[in-house]
C-alpha cells in the first residue's frame, strides 16, 4: 500500500534544505516527500544570505497560502511536518482541512496561547526590540543562534549548524505572533475542525525559543474529540531537527505515523 506524500515546512532562520536527512530517512520507509521553501527563499543557503530582501515582509497567511498551492498539486492530502514557525504553519494547514495529518515540532504559538516564557522573549528580542524591523528580514548572530537554537549542544556543533543552515528570516511572522492576543488573526488555527486528521505536537525540554509550555498550551486548545498528542523530548533544544540527535526525533515521528495508520 502506497504511503501518503509528506510536505516538510521549515521555520524561521533555517533553510528548507535542512530537511534533506529527514527526507532520505522517510524515503527508506516508503514515503515520497518535498521541502518547499517560503516565498522569497532561494534554493541554497548562500543565495538566501545574498538576497535577504527577497525574503522580507512575508507574513504567516501568505506563507500558508503558498504551501496550500503546493499541496493542491498533490494526488491526495499529504502529511505535513513543520518545525518552529513551520510547526504553526502545519497546524494552520491541517485546520484548513488540506492535510491528512500533521506533526508540529516545537511550534511557534498559535493565537490564543498567551504564555510568554522569559527565554522566548529574550530569543525574540533581536527582532521584536525594534518595530522598524517589521518589513525587514534579519539574520541571527552566532550568539543569538546559540541561545535560541543551540543551547543544548556543544559550542563546536552549534557553530557547524549556524554556518551550514542559517539564513535571514522575515520579521513579520514574529510580530504577528507577538501581537496575536489583541490584534489580527494571522496565527489563528482552526482548532474546531473535528474532521481533521491526527496531530502530534512536540516540545524540547531545553528549547528557549519555543519552550514546551507553548506546545502544551496549544494542545489544550484542541477538543478531546480530535486526536492530538504531545511528546516531550528531554534534554533537547530548538535545534533538535538538525543537530546530532535529529534521527531520534525523526524515528519517533515515523513510529507515530505508523501507529496512526499513516
Amino acid at each position: 500500500m502506497a504511503k501518503r506524500p509528506v510536505v516538510f515546512i521549515h521555520g524561521l532562520w533555517i533553510h528548507a534544505s535542512s530537511w534533506q536527512p529527514w527526507m532520505d530517512l522517510f524515503k527508506q520507509h516508503g514515503y515520497t516527500s518535498q521541502n518547499p521553501g517560503w516565498p522569497g527563499d532561494s534554493d541554497t543557503v548562500k543565495a538566501c544570505r545574498a538576497n535577504p530582501q527577497m525574503i522580507a515582509n512575508h507574513g504567516v497567511t501568505g506563507i500558508a497560502d503558498s504551501y496550500a498551492k503546493v499541496i493542491a498539486k498533490l494526488p491526495e492530502p499529504p502529511i505535513v511536518i513543520g518545525h518552529s514557525f513551520g510547526g504553526l504553519l502545519a497546524q494552520v494547514i491541517l485546520g484548513r482541512g488540506l492535510a491528512a495529518a500533521g506533526i508540529a515540532i516545537d511550534p511557534a504559538p498559535m493565537k490564543g496561547v498567551w504564555q510568554l516564557p522569559f527565554s522566548a522573549l529574550r530569543a525574540s528580542l533581536p527582532v521584536l526590540g525594534n518595530p522598524f524591523n517589521f518589513k525587514k528580514a534579519k539574520s541571527l548572530t552566532f550568539g543569538q543562534f546559540t541561545y535560541g537554537f543551540a543551547n543544548a549542544v556543544p559550542e563546536n556543533e552549534a557553530k557547524e549548524l549556524y554556518d551550514h543552515w542559517t539564513i535571514p528570516a522575515p520579521c513579520r511572522p514574529l510580530f504577528q505572533a507577538a501581537t496575536a492576543s489583541f490584534a489580527g488573526n494571522e496565527t489563528k488555527v482552526d482548532t474546531t475542525n473535528t474532521s481533521r486528521g491526527p496531530l502530534l505536537i512536540t516540545g524540547g525540554e531545553k528549547d528557549h525559543i519555543a519552550p514546551p509550555i507553548l506546545g502544551q498550551a496549544s494542545l489544550k486548545k484542541y477538543p478531546a474529540t480530535v486526536k492530538t498528542e504531545f511528546k516531550l523530548f528531554e534534554g533537547r533544544g530548538h535545534s533538535l531537527i538538525v543537530d546530532h540527535g535529529w534521527k531520534d526525533v525523526a524515528e519517533y515521528c515515523l513510529a507515530w505515523l505508523n501507529k496512526n495508520g499513516l
